[in-house]
């Protein structure tokens, strides 16, 4: 009797086994959303990077952004446009996965049609979109890949917009109050920052200077087009109490 009910367990098991194979292998974005909704009881793995690979077509060059790599972004330019995936260290992204083959697959950028995924006949296979990939796959902006345990996001850009001028309002937000009663005005020059004097209620006189705001005009018509934009990011990162 024991027997039986043992030899009816495992075969159960077995059962559940092969049916949640299948469903990996066939549907893993549904356990992958599954696994987060789990995670979101879970503080620690809900902190997990999200992994991803971003294809950059510049006007000067074409190359990838990705988090793969030691887990921190990093761009990456290879001068035959080929960036090889696998196990092994001399492989331009490198991930330490078991179930990943030494050369796993590649992404490949061909002038005017874009990007490619490729399976180097891997041991465990490659999945684009959880399609299996057999032949060279090219790429959307917003696939999914699974390579071995592996599942990161593919995005793409090719085109650029330049953003306009700042407002000098916003610009003029960007001072940060400094001890002692005074205000650093960011220049980004090579001499030190401007200190203005600050009275307890003397802020709106301070803006509403003439002459101040068009010497801040005239220091920003210098600035390059990086440190505009660096003088934006500091402006929306910037935490107001």
């Amino acid at each position: 009797m024991m027997a039986d009910f043992a030899q009816t367990e495992i075969e159960r098991r077995l059962t559940l086994y092969q049916v949640f194979l299948k469903l990996y292998e066939h549907h893993s974005s549904l356990l992958d959303e599954i696994l987060q909704l789990e995670n979101l009881s879970q503080p620690s793995l809900a902190r997990g990077k999200r992994c991803y690979v971003h294809g950059v077509v510049d006007t000067s060059a074409v190359y990838l952004m990705t988090n793969l790599c030691g887990n921190q972004t990093q761009s990456l330019r290879q001068p035959q446009q080929i960036w090889t995936i696998g196990r092994n260290r001399s492989s331009g992204i490198c991930i330490v996965d078991s179930y990943m083959s030494r050369r796993h697959a590649a992404i490949q950028y061909i002038d005017d049609q874009g990007f490619y995924f490729i399976d180097f006949n891997s041991t465990n296979g490659s999945f684009v979109n959880d399609e299996r990939a057999f032949g060279p796959i090219k790429l959307k902006d917003g696939d999914r890949i699974r390579l071995g345990s592996m599942t990161f996001d593919f995005f793409m850009s090719s085109t650029c917009r330049v953003l306009p001028t700042v407002a000098m309002e916003l610009l003029m937000q960007l001072m940060h109050r400094k001890r002692d009663n005074q205000v650093e005005i960011l220049t980004y020059s090579s001499n030190k920052p401007k200190l203005l004097t600050e009275k307890p209620d003397d802020n709106s006189e301070i803006f509403r200077n003439p002459g101040l705001v068009k010497k801040f005009e005239d220091w920003y018509d210098n600035f390059s087009s990086e440190q505009k934009s660096e003088i934006l990011d500091r402006f929306f990162s910037r935490q107001i109490p």
